[in-house]
Order: C-alpha cells, then sequence, then structure tokens
C-alpha cells in the first residue's frame, strides 16, 4: 500500500509550542521524573543482595544510565524530535526499528504513572485516611488538567513540586550524616548463597536480583529528549539538561543509599516501604520525620506529573507519525497534545484499579530495559552509518560508551526476570501485542516514507501556519 504523505493543515493541527523550555527546566523535569525512586523501591534491593550486593548493583545501573544519557544528548542535540528514543531509532533502524523502540518507552511511560498514583494513595491514606478509585481518579484529573492549561505553565508546577521533594532528600542528608556507622552497612548475616560474604550476604544471585532496583534510582531520565521540540536551543539545551540531571540524580542516590543504612541499618531499611522516614525516627528525628512523610508526597506527585508529561509527547510523536491513530497528535490552541494526555491518561487509571503496583513497576522496568538497549543501538548504528550528520555534542568515548549501555541493559532485563518472571513474561506479550499491530496495520499508514522526510516535515512547519492552508499532498486525520 502507499504510504500516505502530509499537507499544511495536518502539521496545523500538530504543533508544540517551541522555546519554552531552557536547559534548567529540562534538567528539572529529569530531576522530577526520577525523584520518587529516591524515596522508596529502590531500598527492596538491599533485602535482595544486602547492602554491599546493592551497592554493586546500583553501581552497574549508575554507569549504565550514565552511559545511556550522553548518548541520548548526543542525538538529542542532533535530532531534536518530540518523539526521543523513537525518533532516533526511526533514523537508525528504519520504521519498525523506531516503533519497537517507541512502543517499549511507551510501555514503560504508560504503566508507570499507573503504579505510582497507587503508591500516591497510599501515602494519602497515611496522612488523611483516605484512598481508592476516587483518589486515583482526582490525581488524574488535577495534573492532566494542569498539563492541558500550557507546557509552560506545567513545567514550573513541576519544579515547585520537585523543589520540595528535593529539599526533603537534603534535610534528611544533613540530619542523618552525624549518626552515620559503616558497621551499620553490614548488619545482614551471610547466607550460604554462591559467594555470599559480609559484604555480600545473598551472594552473586542477589546481585543480579537487586539490578532491577538499582535501576528504580534513575528510572525515566531517558524522558528528558520527550520535551525536544519544546526546548528553546535544542543543540545546546538537551545535552545540558539531561546531563545536568543526571549527575544531580547520582549525587542523590548517594545520598540515600549511603547515609540511611549507614545510620538506620540495612537490615531494617532493606524492609521499610518509607527509607527516609525510618530512618529519620531511628536516629531520633521524628518532627523532620513527620515533615519528610509529608514531602515525600511531593515526590510521587513530582514523577507522576512529569512521566505524564513523557507519554504525551511520546504518543504525540508516534501518532503524527502514523504508527498510532493520527487524532491522538491533535493539538490544542496551546500547542498543548490533549488527546495524547487524556487517553492514555484513562487507560492508566483503568490499570491502576488493579491495585498491582508493583507488578506495573516490574513491567514498566522491562519496557525501559528494552528500549535502553534499542536506543544504545541506534546511537553505534547513527555514527557507523551516518557519519557526517550534524552532531553539536558527541558523546565522550563515542560507541563505546554507548557499548557499555547496550550490554548493561540486557544484563537489567535479564534481572527483572531473575526478581519477577510474571512481570517480565506479561510485559513481552504485551510488547509482542503492539509490535503486531504494527506489522499488521499501522506500518501501512505512515504519514512519510522516511526518518529523514519526517523530521524535515517537523522542522519546517512554522508555528503559525495556516490550517486551511493549501493541500500540498492528502492525508487524513
Amino acid at each position: 500500500m502507499t504510504q500516505p504523505t502530509v499537507d499544511q493543515a495536518y502539521l496545523a493541527k500538530r504543533q508544540l509550542r517551541k522555546g519554552t523550555a531552557g536547559w534548567m527546566l529540562l534538567a528539572g523535569l529529569g530531576v522530577s521524573c526520577v525523584i520518587s525512586g529516591d524515596f522508596a523501591g529502590w531500598n527492596f534491593g538491599i533485602a535482595e543482595a544486602g547492602w554491599g550486593g546493592f551497592a554493586i548493583a546500583a553501581c552497574l545501573m549508575a554507569l549504565m544510565y550514565l552511559a545511556l544519557v550522553l548518548a541520548l544528548a548526543e542525538m538529542s542535540a542532533a535530532i531534536p524530535a518530540a518523539g526521543g528514543g523513537y525518533s532516533f531509532a526511526r533514523q537508525a533502524m528504519g520504521p519498525a526499528g523506531g516503533y519497537l523502540t517507541g512502543l517499549a518507552v511507551l510501555i514503560e511511560y504508560a504503566l508507570a504513572p499507573a503504579a505510582i498514583v497507587i503508591f500516591i494513595g497510599s501515602a494519602v491514606e497515611a496522612l488523611l485516611g483516605v484512598n481508592g478509585p476516587l483518589v486515583y481518579l482526582l490525581f488524574y484529573a488535577v495534573f492532566i488538567g494542569i498539563h492541558l492549561a500550557g507546557v509552560g505553565e506545567a513545567l514550573k508546577v513541576m519544579m515547585v513540586i520537585s523543589g520540595l521533594a528535593v529539599f526533603a532528600i537534603l534535610a534528611t542528608a544533613v540530619a542523618l550524616i552525624g549518626d552515620f556507622d559503616s558497621a551499620n552497612l553490614f548488619d545482614i548475616a551471610p547466607t550460604d548463597a554462591a559467594g555470599a560474604s559480609t559484604f555480600m550476604p545473598f551472594g552473586w544471585y542477589g546481585i543480579w536480583a537487586a539490578l532491577p532496583f538499582g535501576m528504580w534510582l534513575f528510572l525515566a531520565v531517558e524522558g528528558v529528549p520527550l520535551a525536544a521540540e519544546e526546548a528553546k536551543d535544542p543543540a545546546r539545551d538537551m545535552p545540558k539538561g539531561i546531563i545536568g540531571a543526571m549527575l544531580f540524580l547520582l549525587f542523590t542516590a548517594l545520598l540515600v543509599v549511603v547515609l540511611l543504612a549507614g545510620a538506620a541499618g540495612a537490615e531494617m531499611i532493606g524492609q521499610s516501604g518509607v527509607p527516609l522516614v525510618d530512618a529519620l525516627n531511628a536516629a531520633g528525628n521524628p518532627t523532620l520525620a513527620t515533615l519528610v512523610n509529608v514531602l515525600g508526597l511531593a515526590g510521587l506527585i513530582a514523577s507522576f506529573f512529569s512521566i505524564i508529561y513523557g507519554y504525551s509527547r511520546l504518543v504525540f510523536a508516534l501518532s503524527r507519525a502514523g504508527y498510532l491513530p493520527k487524532p491522538l497528535s491533535l493539538t490544542s490552541e496551546r500547542k498543548v497534545p490533549y488527546l495524547a494526555l487524556i487517553v492514555p491518561g484513562i487507560l492508566g487509571f483503568l490499570a491502576s484499579l488493579s491495585g498491582e503496583g508493583d507488578l506495573m513497576l516490574g513491567m514498566a522496568v522491562v519496557g525501559a530495559t528494552i528500549s535502553y538497549a534499542l536506543m544504545a543501538l541506534s546511537h553505534i548504528l547513527l555514527r557507523v552509518k551516518q557519519p557526517d550528520l550534524p552532531r553539536p555534542y558527541k558523546t565522550p568515548g563515542g560507541v563505546v560508551t554507548s557499548g557499555i549501555a547496550l550490554v548493561l541493559s540486557l544484563v537489567a532485563l535479564t534481572g527483572v526476570y531473575a526478581f519477577d518472571p510474571r512481570a517480565f513474561n506479561y510485559t513481552i506479550v504485551l510488547f509482542i501485542a503492539g509490535a503486531a499491530y504494527y506489522f499488521l496495520y499501522s506500518k501501512n499508514h505512515l504519514v512519510a516514507k522516511t526518518a529523514e522526510e519526517e523530521f524535515a516535515l517537523v522542522t519546517a512547519a512554522p508555528e503559525d501556519i495556516d490550517p486551511v492552508a493549501p493541500k500540498v499532498a492528502s492525508a487524513k486525520l
């Protein structure tokens, strides 16, 4: 079947507001997407591997994310399109590779908010005694509504919420540093597992099973390139924004992983549902613990809010290109992709009704690791196949750096299976179903034949394009 091309009216209805986000807002977006991971979730890796084993797992995942971020910084400056990893992969691997990468990211970004809103419900219940579907619905409605008001307004609200969460982490670190005792890091008795020791009480297998929890300290920072079309100066702002976010997240991860277990004991922190709060209470700071408990909700909201932004831009890009139904990329007068915000939000709310937040997070991690491998491979292929592509920023180490990200992402993918085979299997089934949609239907309905053609159309279309201008080619919504 002949692929349709686009006309001016099609693009006019699908425009984001350019020049809205500088590098500070982009860095804030990256931190905001991830910050809830510092408050809870990562610490269960200590229960799987002991503090030393988890420290190894966390360092491996930090290396993976740093290598990936450096590769993404290059690609997002060279290919500043709203699809992020999808756009890079399409340029490197064609329509099928682009879609499969976008699909993996979409699984991650669609399921993560549903899981986080369940955790938000638990936090609200602890504070106010209210939980359940009405709480989930309220948070989805309010924060999708803020996004509908416009990207500039949404990102500024996000920065304020994230600032509160960061304050809670820094205040906790200052309060605990005087109680740090290295002996507390190794208070879990060694088992008889292979390789077990005081440093790694659950042996080598524990490190493997702890990899997904190490990811939780950085999961979703790769969403910064999804804002590329709304950046003020993508060539300069995208690398600074995503690298700045990653460096800050490395700092906060170091604080919570070392100081919490060092002050309160690895065994206790490994079992805690609210590790910052429990560490402060154990150290005799109940007043600050109460404050951090409240601000922990801000951390959850920050990630919930930011990942909603991320999935809307990904759905927008996939829809505009024809991979997903084209109406999903329609934008409002405020240049907001309203259906790309609302429709996945409805689906996420329905998923949240299951109450299985841990399962959805496990599935999100599987989607993430698949996308990381494909994005790292995209960087390698772009360096090989398009060496003359203008690159305002170049990844230190080149393909060696992205090769490290590729190998570690595949290792991390197997780690999810080691921890939760059900999440692994469900995600693979979902991925296969999504792939079937492309190969059976949407590959014949793409709006551009090549990635270069699509990118040229996106970058050439002005914001004030006339939606009733004469057609240059036929295209349906």
